[in-house]
């Protein structure tokens, strides 16, 4: 996760402009603006029924695709299984950059299938689905991760505006859109001393392809608000 923590959509080639799509509305957000377009006010105006609490920042974080990444190749080692903590064992060797993806993102898919996972209280280790410390299988669209003393683990909450991009930008429509659409739950937390208490990591499943960082969809919200339901 990019905050230091620690999208599930078909992997699609190109430059991973094309965003992921919530499991619950697959047909939801499959185009995406360019970053000039403007938020309409119905994308923006924060959603009337609850009170909105305002100055977040929204981060996105991903499951890194070994099969995008290149790079010198690199031994990890660590558990086999979640059942243990900084293992030594050895879980193969992964180009240079997707390691260092998982590192910053918590999770990775490898060629062979498996999940390369990453946290701060475990390290890394091999599982058949991306996961959360706990244990717990990330779900794109649904889990996020913050402060628990903040968001406790359990929380419901909704996207109610956007805000806007580090560059001070409107964030594209669509995607914004999306992300608001969305049904979160706080699942995950931040690696000790990182995130802050206004900050939020949205979780929207395996990365689309080759320089995914460099699409839209890599982007982080400042005074965005959420309801917590």
């Amino acid at each position: 996760m990019r905050a230091g923590l620690l999208l599930t959509v078909a992997a699609l080639a190109g430059c991973g402009t094309a965003p992921p799509a919530p499991p619950a509305q697959p047909t939801a957000g499959v185009s995406v603006p360019s970053m000039s377009a403007t938020t309409s006010a119905a994308v923006t105006a924060p959603r009337p029924s609850r009170q909105v609490s305002g100055g977040w920042e929204i981060t996105v974080y991903y499951t890194a695709v070994e099969r995008f990444h290149s790079g010198e190749p690199t031994r990890v080692t660590g558990c086999p299984k979640l059942d243990c903590a900084h293992g030594d064992d050895d879980l193969g060797t992964y180009p240079a950059d997707f390691v260092q993806a998982v590192t910053d993102e918590g999770t990775g898919r490898t060629t062979a299938g498996q999940y390369l996972n990453w946290s701060y209280d475990v390290g890394f280790w091999l599982d058949s689905a991306p996961r959360d410390t706990d244990g717990d299988r990330l779900t794109p669209f649904v889990s996020a991760a913050a402060d628990p003393s903040v968001l406790p683990h359990g929380t419901r909450f909704r996207i109610a505006a956007c805000g806007t991009q580090d560059d001070g930008s409107a964030p594209p429509a669509t995607i914004c859109a999306t992300l608001r659409d969305a049904a979160w739950l706080i699942t995950d937390e931040f690696t000790p001393g990182l995130g802050g208490s206004h900050h939020i990591d949205a979780y929207i499943g395996p990365e689309t392809g080759p320089g995914f960082t460099d699409s839209p969809w890599y982007l982080t919200l400042t005074g965005a608000g959420i309801t917590v339901d």
